[in-house]
């Protein structure tokens, strides 16, 4: 035996050869608890409970962190090979002794009551919790779960990104963000917004002729920037030759309406877009429209409702789109 390892495991065993400590470790297991709940699993003094913590945490057994008021405790999920193997022993020949299992069906029943406590206060905040929500996690919380959906190693282009907004909460999930706009005051605008985003790169081009290399970008965006255009389909065509094979274009704009004040104060060139036509200008552009959805209105929103299509590049190999001719 290596003698070197003899004294830290004969100090492990008499940390954990009380039973006490033993039943608390068995308790943190699996689950993280506060001292006051984990004398209400053991049927134990609490004073006697944080006296066995204090034992514990200062032998590297638990670890506690600040929760407000709540200090929860756990097991470490790091501890070493030695300790590891010194657990899995003493947890297995422990299998099947009464008390491990009462205390199982307390810390149930404490998790129950916890789980009722968060019922009760959604029960009695739902008709102001959507504010609240937004107070703690900011108005886009609904939405950031779908940036998980991008992969890490995806080169975007945000086409028509004006200031940055869209960019700028993309840039954090993917490798490289392009942002495109033909406005110099624009794109100034982004670059101040995006100045430490050391892989942002900004573009002040026309979309319908890109100075991108072909078939380099994952994630082409074309929000709000349709209805600016006379002839939407060059544009389109550019993405499409962008994009490498099987990459995605994303297309938001409003659905088709008849507000016209919209036409003269904001020069828009369409009153919106049915999905019918929209994915006529991508299979002329040579692109594969996937789906066309109504996105919810905002109850808050002055403006015509949206529409989300999408499409995806081919990645059989095709000719060239001819855009030559009249869009559709």
């Amino acid at each position: 035996m290596n003698t070197s390892t003899l004294p830290p495991l004969l100090g492990d065993l008499g940390v954990l050869s009380d039973a006490t400590r033993f039943r608390i470790l068995m308790a943190l297991e699996e689950r993280e608890f506060g001292a006051s709940e984990i004398a209400r699993i053991l049927q134990l003094p609490q004073p006697t409970v944080s006296r066995h913590l204090r034992h514990l945490a200062e032998a590297g057994w638990v670890r506690a962190r600040s929760d407000g008021a709540r200090r929860p405790y756990r097991l470490p999920g790091d501890l070493d090979e030695g300790r590891r193997t010194l657990w899995v022993t003493l947890r297995e020949a422990t299998r099947g002794d009464s008390r491990i299992a009462e205390d199982r069906e307390r810390a149930t029943a404490v998790l129950a009551q916890r789980e009722s406590r968060s019922r009760e206060f959604f029960a009695s905040t739902a008709e102001r919790w959507d504010a609240r929500r937004a107070e703690l996690y900011g108005t886009h919380a609904d939405l950031l779960p779908l940036f998980g959906l991008l992969e890490p190693g995806w080169a975007v282009v945000d086409l028509g990104g004006g200031t940055g907004g869209l960019a700028g909460a993309l840039a954090p999930f993917v490798r490289r963000i392009v942002v495109v706009d033909r406005s110099p005051e624009m794109l100034a605008a982004a670059r101040a917004r995006l100045r430490d985003v050391a892989h942002a790169e900004f573009v002040e081009s026309e979309a319908e002729a890109l100075p991108l290399e072909a078939c380099t970008i994952d994630l082409v965006v074309v929000s709000l920037v349709l209805h600016h255009l006379a002839d939407p389909l060059p544009v389109l065509a550019e993405a499409r030759r962008i994009l490498r094979p099987g990459g995605r274009l994303v297309v938001v704009d409003m659905r088709e309406h008849d507000r016209a004040d919209l036409t003269h104060e904001m020069g828009h060139q369409w009153p919106g877009f049915t999905p019918e036509r929209l994915e006529a200008w991508l299979r002329a552009a040579g692109l594969a429209p996937r789906r066309a959805l109504p996105l919810p209105p905002d109850p808050d929103a002055q403006g015509p409702l949206l529409l989300v299509q999408t499409a995806v590049r081919p990645t059989e190999q095709a000719p060239e789109p001819d855009i030559s001719q009249e869009s559709p």
